[in-house]
């Protein structure tokens, strides 16, 4: 028989782990439980949670829930009797209680190698930090966040190249297959769970969008971290003759030492990279996106919006 399965969770990040679960003969969805539609875009029309979509499209029973604690949900939980409760990014504190009804366990999924970077946004910050190698780690729901048993873990490493939509894609696809293995693993016996170390624990604390704004003083490598960690939502933004403009890729040169200020556009090599000073070395801007455009690479950039050498990036909308 399948083990029998309640499915939680909200964003991209879950679909993976859920296609797999839902595919597998080992496994029976028997209920997705995610947030209700939310509002988004320019028009702020109701748009369903990628999760939502998914299982409609796989004919799965779906409950979208603003808040755990309606008596309807938690009869029918008790009805589904699963042996499973998987949650991966769902988003919401599940209760003790909730957690406590699967035969054989709460499971979730977090994209990083826990204990480190505990809290909602691990691969942002891994990118953010400069880290070369992060990973996912399947754990028994706690009551503290991310804080439970480890059942087990896989490190990835992280490409120069990724922002933090490339290495979320990766690791749902990683997570994925090492969810299904840990609950084939709990559910015959083979599981050895351990305790995390708390005392090598560290935050990942929740994305901000002040936190995108660039401080020109700051070095090249750790501005080029943050814009590949924001990248592309909320983005690393900075102010170019009093509009907003969003860094989309860039690569750091931390040895160069070219006359300037912080900010400055001490170049326009060829015509097609954005070159500006910063604290420590420069940054070469690559692709990038004006207040209520589209994304464009630097030479439309430079050609659209007659940059010059000695314009400047500026923290404040009025330079």
């Amino acid at each position: 028989m399948p083990y029998r399965v309640v499915f939680m969770g909200t964003p991209e990040f879950s679909l993976p782990s859920l296609s797999l679960l839902a595919a597998s003969r080992d496994f029976s969805v028997e209920l997705v439980i995610t947030q209700p539609d939310r509002p988004r875009d320019r028009g702020m029309k109701l748009h369903p949670p990628p999760v939502k979509v998914l299982a409609d499209e796989l004919h799965l029973p779906v409950c979208q829930v603003e808040t755990l604690d309606a008596p309807e949900l938690w009869e029918r939980l008790r009805q589904l009797a699963p042996d499973f409760l998987v949650v991966v990014a769902f988003g919401m504190k599940i209760p003790n209680a909730m957690l406590a009804v699967p035969r054989l366990g709460s499971v979730n999924l977090h994209p990083s190698l826990l204990p480190k970077y505990r809290g909602a946004a691990p691969i942002q910050w891994a990118l953010i930090n400069g880290e070369s190698v992060t990973g996912v780690s399947t754990q028994f729901v706690a009551e503290a966040w991310d804080s439970g048993d480890l059942i087990d873990q896989e490190p990835a490493v992280i490409e120069p190249q990724d922002n933090y939509a490339t290495l979320s894609t990766k690791l749902a696809e990683q997570g994925a297959h090492l969810l299904l293995k840990s609950l084939s693993d709990v559910g015959a016996g083979r599981a050895r769970p351990r305790p995390q170390e708390a005392g090598q624990a560290t935050p990942a604390r929740r994305i901000s969008k002040e936190l995108g704004r660039i401080d020109w003083n700051q070095p090249a490598l750790r501005i080029h971290n943050l814009v590949h960690g924001l990248t592309p939502k909320p983005g690393a933004y900075s102010f170019l003759s009093g509009k907003r403009v969003k860094l989309i890729a860039t690569s750091p040169h931390p040895k160069r030492q070219t006359p300037g200020v912080p900010g400055e556009v001490v170049s326009l090599r060829f015509s097609d990279r954005v070159i500006v000073k910063t604290g420590k070395g420069d940054l070469v801007i690559e692709t990038l996106q004006r207040e209520g455009g589209a994304v464009m690479s630097a030479r439309d950039f430079i050609n659209g919006y007659r940059v010059r050498v000695g314009d400047r990036f500026t923290d404040q909308a009025k330079p």
